[in-house]
């Protein structure tokens, strides 16, 4: 009997998943349906493939969506978070399993009772981070318990990188996903962790000159910067009683102090708008920030406002981007700064089609056995193919894709709202991965825990 898998939305994050779906179409008996609000931009041999249908579907437009809902067998939502909510209800009307690699909404998971007495798998967080880190990380966490060890310290860095080949600016960065989210990535909150048993807190204007810095062998030196809140997985992980809990965003070493520039002149603000934004040119942008002078030029204004000599790297790291060019023009009406910053960076900054993208993870282990402490470090690098078939679309799209078909075949069968944590999804899952080359090098090392020497002041 034919079984239906719907895929709501295929953008940039899908080709993998529909690779990986379409491969499997003869042999798992499947018909693979695509609704996206925009089903010219799929490619030919997507839409052209024997077991697949695309149609145009707009998510708002609930008679239609209900019943592509109902005439599935599982659904996959590839749409914007927010967007969830409607899909997830239908799911429950029409008795549907769930799958998408977003966060947990509290309106996701007010719907955990529906879903159990339904009988249904609604797994969430399963794309990359959140996803292969979740899965990666309980599985040598459980395997540390299961000896008999008690957990000290956790830490968990994500990167989304340019690969070295494609690594062409003094920034060691292109954008590889979404890059509203790098612009305002911190904002919104504190950056809260657990360091030797004391909480930590790091406010926004000082979070990018707090990093740590690691090695992974066969790429070089990183740096991290801390998520908005570490402590959000503490109870799922089981990590109450640990001593260091830290999650982090991963860049090249230098990103993070260059991107402070951005901080501290105020263009990553994105609580308002500036009237007349379009039309203006570049150089007019960054001299809104500054202060006034009748005799100095912007550059020279901000050297001063930043304390950047003309020969520091930094310096060299704005003319890059040509921020101070008189000609260039923003096209966005009354936008906000980190809308306008947005725009100038991707001049720079988007992938181009023989780019390589590079995913690096890197998770640290302390634990207690036997009255000695031991650390593992574990890490994994997966390079994309070109601008299409990424590193990130491989590590969000293969885990959501399989974890699918694996609900679909009654391998993962416990019901309710959650997240990729228990042996029974995580195991089969990176199982499946490895065939991919998606991977984990693990390292026993000395035991050090929170090296506080590795950050910057």
């Amino acid at each position: 009997m034919m079984r239906n898998i719907l895929v709501l939305g295929a953008g940039k994050s899908t080709s993998y998943l529909l690779d990986y779906f379409l491969e499997k179409t003869t042999v798992e008996n499947l018909h693979i349906t695509i609704g996206d609000i925009n089903p010219d931009a799929i490619p030919g041999k997507i839409k052209n493939h024997a077991s697949c249908t695309v149609r145009q579907l707009d998510i708002f437009k609930d008679v239609e969506r209900k019943k592509a809902i109902a005439a599935s067998d599982i659904v996959v939502s590839m749409l914007p978070a927010r967007f969830h909510i409607k899909v997830a209800e239908d799911c429950i009307a029409s008795k549907k399993h769930l799958v998408t690699a977003s966060y947990v909404s509290d309106e996701i998971k007010a719907l955990d009772n529906a879903a159990k007495e339904n009988g249904l798998v609604f797994m969430n967080e399963i794309g990359l981070d959140p996803g292969i880190d979740h899965m990666s990380a309980m599985q040598i966490i459980d395997q540390i318990r299961d000896e008999g060890g008690k957990m000290l310290l956790f830490e968990s860095f994500t990167g989304g990188l340019v690969a070295p080949e494609s690594d062409t600016n003094l920034w060691n960065y292109k954008f590889t996903w979404n890059p509203r989210n790098v612009v305002v990535a911190g904002q919104g909150g504190t950056a809260k962790f657990l360091q030797e048993g004391t909480y930590k807190y790091i406010p926004y204007h000082k979070l990018f000159r707090r990093t740590e810095f690691f090695d992974i062998e066969g790429y070089g030196r990183f740096e991290g910067y801390a998520n908005r809140d570490s402590l959000n997985y503490r109870e799922a992980y089981g990590l109450q009683n640990v001593l260091t809990l830290y999650r982090g965003t991963m860049r090249r070493v230098g990103f993070s102090k260059a991107w402070n520039m951005f901080v501290q002149l105020g263009m990553t603000d994105d609580s308002y708008t500036i009237e007349n934004s379009k039309g203006m040119s570049y150089r007019e942008f960054v001299n809104l920030f500054l202060p006034y002078s009748p005799t100095d030029s912007v550059e020279l204004k901000l050297r001063h406002y930043l304390k950047i000599d003309q020969d520091d790297i930094m310096w060299e790291k704005l003319l890059e981007l040509n921020i101070f060019d008189a000609h260039k023009t923003i096209a966005l009406q009354n936008a906000t700064p980190a809308q306008i910053l947005q725009a100038i960076l991707e001049d720079s900054w988007t992938l181009r089609e023989d780019d390589k993208d590079m995913i690096v993870m890197y998770h640290k282990f302390g634990y207690e056995l036997k009255g000695k402490k031991v650390q593992i470090d574990a890490n994994m690098v997966v390079l994309g193919e070109n601008r299409t078939h990424t590193a990130m679309a491989k590590t969000v799209g293969l885990p959501v894709a399989i974890a699918a078909l694996m609900i679909l075949n009654k391998k993962i069968t416990t019901p309710g709202v959650q997240i990729p944590i228990t042996k029974e999804v995580y195991v089969p899952i990176l199982k499946e991965l490895k065939n991919y080359g998606i991977t984990f090098k693990e390292y026993e090392v000395p035991y050090l825990g929170y090296n506080p020497d590795s950050v910057a002041s």
